[in-house]
C-alpha cells in the first residue's frame, strides 16, 4: 500500500469571491462547501463604500468559523489610494485568522515586492509570524501575461497564480461584455493566456486558479468553463455563487474510477522499483516515471478530496 500522499495537498477547487460589504454574504460563505473563499474590496465594492467595508471583513474574518477553508481577502490595486490601509487595517485586526491576500492587477514582479514589503512590516508590528501571511496574484492585462513568469518566483509567499478574464478582455479590446463568456468563438477564448499563467504557476510549483464565469443561471456553461481550465492543468476556478461551488469541486477532483487506477499504477511501479524494474504494465499499457508522477498527483488530490 502506497504511503498517504494528502499531507501537502491544498485543494482550491474553488475560490468563493464575497463582497466584504455585506454581512450576510460573508456569514453565508463560511458555511458554503469552497476550497477557499475571499472577501471583497475591490471591484465587488463601490468606491464610495471601499473604507467602510473593511469593518464587515474585519468582523466577519474574526466571528465566523473558516476551518476547513483557505481565508483570503482581495486588496484593492497598488494603484488606488486604498490598498495602503487595506493591507494595515485588515492585517492589523485579523491577520491570525488570514490565510491569504489576492492582490489584483499585477502587472510584475515589483507589484509583489511592493504589498510584501509593506505585509511584512504591518506582520512584524503586530507579532504576526513573518510571512504567515500568502500572497495570490491576479493576472489581468498583457504586461501582467508577458511577465508572469518572473511574477511567479518573485516571493515565497505566493499561494497561487490567478488569472482574471474580465479585466484582461478590457486590457486587450477584446470585444463582448459577458465575462468568461464567448461562445461564438471556435476554440477555447482563453487557451494562449491561462495556459501562460498555469506553465508559470507550475514552474514556481503553484497551483493556478481559473476567473470567473459571470451567468450564474447557465451552469452548464459554467462546467464547459471548468473542465476547459482543467484540461490545461488548472486547479481550481472563482465562483460567483454558490450554486457554482459544486460544479468547480466536482470538475477539479479526479474521477473516481481515474483515481482508482491512479492508485494502482503508484504501487504497481512502487513495487516495480523495489524490484529493480524501470517500467511496468497497468492495465495493458505501459508505465514509466512520468506516468507514475502524474498518478501520484492524482492519488494525492483524489485524498485530499476525499475520493481515495
Amino acid at each position: 500500500m502506497v504511503e498517504n500522499m494528502a499531507d501537502d495537498v491544498e485543494l482550491r477547487r474553488t475560490q468563493l469571491a464575497t463582497p466584504a460589504s455585506d454581512p450576510d454574504f460573508m456569514e453565508s460563505a463560511s458555511n458554503s462547501d469552497a476550497d477557499e473563499v475571499f472577501l471583497d474590496l475591490e471591484d465587488s465594492v463601490a468606491p464610495s463604500a471601499k473604507v467602510e467595508a473593511r469593518e464587515p471583513l474585519i468582523e466577519a474574518a474574526r466571528d465566523h468559523d473558516w476551518s476547513g477553508k483557505i481565508l483570503s481577502y482581495r486588496i484593492n490595486g497598488i494603484d488606488t489610494k486604498w490598498w495602503y490601509d487595506d493591507i494595515i487595517e485588515v492585517v492589523g485586526h485579523v491577520g491570525e485568522y488570514i490565510d491569504d491576500i489576492i492582490v489584483p492587477k499585477v502587472a510584475g514582479p515589483s507589484d509583489v515586492h511592493t504589498v510584501e514589503n509593506l505585509l511584512t512590516q504591518v506582520e512584524e508590528n503586530n507579532g504576526l509570524e513573518i510571512g504567515g501571511i500568502g500572497l495570490e496574484p491576479q493576472i489581468e492585462d498583457g504586461e501582467g501575461i508577458h511577465n508572469v513568469h518572473d511574477i511567479a518566483h518573485a516571493s515565497d509567499r505566493l499561494s497561487s497564480i490567478i488569472f482574471g478574464p474580465g479585466d484582461y478582455s478590457a486590457a486587450m479590446g477584446t470585444p463582448g461584455l459577458d465575462i468568461g463568456q464567448f461562445p461564438d468563438y471556435r476554440g477555447h477564448y482563453w487557451h494562449h493566456a491561462l495556459s501562460e499563467c498555469n506553465s508559470a504557476a507550475k514552474s514556481a510549483d503553484l497551483p493556478c486558479l481559473d476567473g470567473p464565469y459571470a451567468d450564474i443561471d447557465d451552469p452548464d456553461g459554467f462546467r464547459t468553463s471548468a473542465e476547459r481550465a482543467n484540461m490545461l492543468g488548472c486547479d481550481g476556478k472563482w465562483a460567483i455563487h454558490p450554486s457554482q461551488i459544486e460544479i468547480g469541486n466536482d470538475v477539479f477532483a479526479p474521477d473516481p474510477e481515474i483515481a482508482e487506477r491512479a492508485e494502482r499504477i503508484v504501487e504497481a511501479y512502487a513495487e516495480a522499483m523495489e524490484e529493480g524494474k524501470g517500467a511496468v504494465s497497468v492495465d495493458g499499457q505501459m508505465v514509466d516515471e512520468a506516468t507514475n508522477k502524474m498518478a501520484q498527483d492524482i492519488v494525492a488530490t483524489a485524498r485530499a478530496a476525499g475520493i481515495l
